[in-house]
């Protein structure tokens, strides 16, 4: 097999800064999993999975095991230092720790300072979105007024993000402006959400405007990415970060 093309950031993070996300091309798995799925938890050969973690480990050259969370929907933020801890995201200043999480849709967010001394990855679905995820994440990392800069990797587009009522109600009354973000569909009650603007809003409201990123459709791009919403039963992508020497 050929090293894996990674999506790496586009962004003005410190060159000891290393991050990606990976696709759904260029592992072990079949069916629905085809073929480089990284999650344990969603029915497929454990094996494949391993040998799927394991060839990444090599095409990143990543020093250590990416700490992988127990992903909960939540804003709950942990210190990367142990595996399954229940959160949905996490930080880290230790060189060659690797923050880590994983999506099929939600949005993958992450972030370093811009001294390149602390890194952090999240996971933010529109529950931990609502619920502050992201903000969380930058009081963990940010000292005093320092620059942050986030990049947001694949999650579903704003042209196929379907949602009711109570999503649009919930943010909405959190923020006015979030109104921005949900374009009505002719169906009764139904809505298209812009989950790219929504975390870039909230970024903005606490200071981080170097907010990059945010040009992929999970759902759309069926050759690249795995959809939880198109397909139901499907492997998940990851998003890394870490501090090299």
């Amino acid at each position: 097999m050929k090293k894996q093309n990674f999506i790496t950031p586009i962004w003005p993070a410190p060159v000891q800064v290393k991050a990606l996300s990976t696709t759904r091309v260029g592992g072990f798995s079949c069916d629905g999993y085809t073929s480089n799925n990284l999650a344990l938890h969603v029915g497929d050969n454990p094996d494949s999975v391993y040998k799927n973690r394991q060839r990444l480990a090599e095409d990143a050259e990543l020093v250590n095991e990416p700490v992988w969370l127990n992903q909960i929907h939540s804003n709950r933020v942990v210190e990367a230092f142990e595996l399954n801890q229940e959160a949905d995201a996490s930080y880290t200043s230790r060189v060659g720790q690797v923050c880590a999480v994983m999506t099929a849709d939600c949005l993958p967010v992450l972030f370093c300072n811009e001294r390149g001394t602390k890194v952090a990855a999240a996971h933010a679905g529109w529950r931990g979105l609502l619920d502050g995820v992201l903000e969380n994440v930058v009081n963990e990392i940010r000292d005093n007024d320092e620059r942050i800069y986030a990049w947001m990797g694949p999650a579903i587009g704003p042209s196929a993000f379907e949602v009711g009522e109570d999503v649009i109600s919930a943010f909405v009354d959190y923020d006015l402006e979030a109104e921005a973000a949900f374009h009505t569909l002719e169906a009764k009650g139904k809505w298209l959400a812009n989950i790219y603007l929504l975390a870039k809003q909230r970024l903005v409201q606490i200071g981080v405007k170097d907010v990059f990123g945010g040009n992929y459709c999970t759902y759309l791009d069926e050759k690249r990415f795995f959809s939880y919403r198109r397909d139901k039963v499907c492997g998940r992508m990851a998003s890394l970060i870490w501090l090299d020497n």
